[in-house]
């Protein structure tokens, strides 16, 4: 009889790369370390960083990720009597990656860095959630909303005095009960409806004063993300207009407020997340900002939101690419290892930059956040670079994920590895909060309005970029005088000013050749519709090893 030895009846796998577990995802990326914010790290940050790192990257963190997503959240409606229940239940492994996430403040950064001496605090949490960008995204959407309700609140400060203190709390609590009585909180946000979508004024929910410091709401969400956050920020329209509401889903007297869940999303990826839709029934909410202000209140939690959608982009095309590589550097054919194959070697190489590219953009951008207060040219970095790199970051992450599939072949194509949720995860951040038309439109109106404040970007990414940045202007301001008189042509401009922002950050904290490799490759104005094009004057080899650290 044979003996089943693990690798089939007695016949041994050959020619597979092992499993994908085991690096320190801050110390196998050099470029994560070697980005700084606005203070240099203290040793005692840089040593909880790689204690993160650690811990991300081994395999029962790799396994949270890949349980999360195949045993996706169920919608309970009703219990067995016929009453009203609106639950979700999720997987064990959902809420132990949430207690990470939160344990490691993922959560609550925006309310952090209105602490005296905060420092790098949206900048520290911006390299630790990439890092959590590479387990499992889905359940970063309540951590990112969450972290950018914090800003929200603060226009009602009577509201924000009794939440703050719930956000900040390092602890996950999955109890459904009123927020009195937990010990830590996350949020929620219910915007769009079926007839407007982006178009947020044509909400026809309602509300109504109920006398009593809460407004009574009647209505739907189409989208309605997270719903077992224990709060939502909602738009209603009250008479003075769109209107925002912070709504608890249990009150304080321990009634459940009235939020009933209609179905769950069934999405192409981000399986772990439950986003719903939701028709409220004399649901009872605070105000948040002005009466009639309520898409201005909503949008302070845009920028934090799209600097997560960058962030979450990067992350994703980091572990992508770190797993294709893992499986060139251990799978053979035709006599070499497959990183040796220079068409492979290549390929890799030209995605490598992209992703080095991505990440360096947007954790400069986290830095701007911390830098803005008092400082004009980062506070026009953060209104111009925001839209600009969610637009590129987001849409390359889909490109970068598919040849990543790729380069793993059959093995990465089946669900029993992750590259191909990593495939599927890739356009939930392009369509989030502005897909990239609302991206483009969004620098548009900067530009306009904020002339000075676009030129002095300009000028600081001439100045960041050396001997190329007088060029790369020019090419920015003529393209901005084309937008002027042909407004279609607004994704050129985006996507140019992109590309010169990541080099910019290169140049700040990659090895030259790096850098060097994007501005020569990606800024000569040529058409690249597929990865492997990089010219072969740029060492390959070089680009990997010094990006892609062995464990």
């Amino acid at each position: 009889m044979l003996k089943n030895d693990g690798n089939g009846f007695g016949q041994p796998v050959l020619n597979q790369a092992p499993p994908y577990f085991g690096y320190n995802l801050c110390e196998s990326d050099p470029l994560l370390l070697a980005m700084q914010g606005q203070t240099q790290d203290t040793e005692t940050t840089r040593t909880d960083l790689l204690k993160l790192g650690a811990q991300f990257g081994a395999a029962d963190a790799l396994d949270l990720g890949r349980m999360a997503n195949m045993h996706q959240p169920e919608l309970k409606t009703h219990d067995a009597y016929g009453r009203r229940l609106d639950v979700v239940e999720f997987h064990p492994s959902y809420h132990a990656l949430m207690r990470r996430s939160f344990a490691a403040g993922l959560h609550c950064a925006s309310v952090d860095a209105r602490a005296p001496h905060a420092g790098n605090a949206y900048f520290d949490r911006a390299r630790r959630y990439y890092m959590m960008s590479q387990v499992e995204q889905g359940h970063l959407c309540p951590v990112t909303m969450t972290n950018a309700a914090g800003v929200a609140l603060e226009q009602n400060p009577e509201i924000a005095e009794v939440w703050h203190p719930l956000i900040r709390s390092r602890t996950y609590d999955q109890r459904f009960r009123a927020p009195s009585q937990k010990n830590g909180v996350s949020l929620g946000m219910g915007l769009t409806e079926k007839q407007g979508g982006t178009d947020l004024r044509q909400i026809v929910t309602t509300a109504q004063d109920a006398g009593d410091g809460t407004h009574v709401i009647n209505g739907h969400k189409w989208f309605f993300s997270a719903p077992m956050s224990d709060a939502f920020l909602v738009l209603a329209a009250t008479e003075a207009g769109p209107s925002c509401f912070l709504v608890p889903r249990v009150l304080d007297n321990d009634r459940v407020n009235g939020l009933n869940l209609v179905r769950l999303k069934n999405k192409l990826g981000n399986h772990s997340n439950a986003s719903s839709e939701v028709e409220f029934h004399n649901a009872h909410g605070f105000l948040i900002g002005e009466d009639g202000a309520g898409i201005k209140a909503i949008l302070t939690m845009v920028n934090p939101t799209r600097l997560d959608c960058a962030l979450g982009s990067a992350g994703l095309m980091r572990g992508a690419v770190a797993r294709a590589v893992h499986h060139a550097r251990h799978r053979t054919a035709f006599g070499k290892a497959l990183i040796d194959q220079p068409v492979m070697l290549r390929v890799l190489a030209d995605m490598a930059l992209d992703v080095a590219a991505a990440s360096a953009l947007s954790l400069r951008l986290a830095r701007a956040f911390d830098s803005a207060h008092g400082d004009s040219v980062e506070q026009s970095y953060l209104r111009i670079i925001t839209p600009v790199a969610k637009y590129w970051v987001c849409k390359t992450a889909m490109a970068v994920t598919g040849e990543a599939m790729e380069c793993l072949g059959g093995n990465g194509y089946v669900e029993d590895h992750d590259m191909a949720r990593f495939f599927r995860e890739a356009p939930v951040n392009s369509i989030w909060e502005g897909s990239g038309n609302v991206m483009a439109l969004d620098l548009m109106r900067a530009m306009t309005k904020e002339s000075e404040g676009f030129m002095a970007v300009l000028d600081h990414l001439e100045h960041r970029l050396g001997k190329a940045g007088k060029v790369s202007v020019e090419v920015l301001q003529a393209a901005a005088r084309t937008c002027i008189d042909d407004p279609g042509s607004a994704r050129i401009l985006t996507e140019q000013l992109a590309l010169t922002a990541a080099a910019a950050a290169l140049k700040d904290a990659a090895p030259a050749h790096v850098a060097d490799a994007f501005m020569d490759s990606r800024m000569a104005g040529q058409w690249r519709s597929t990865y492997g094009m990089l010219d072969a004057r740029h060492d390959a080899r070089q680009i990997i090893d010094s990006l892609y650290l062995v464990a």
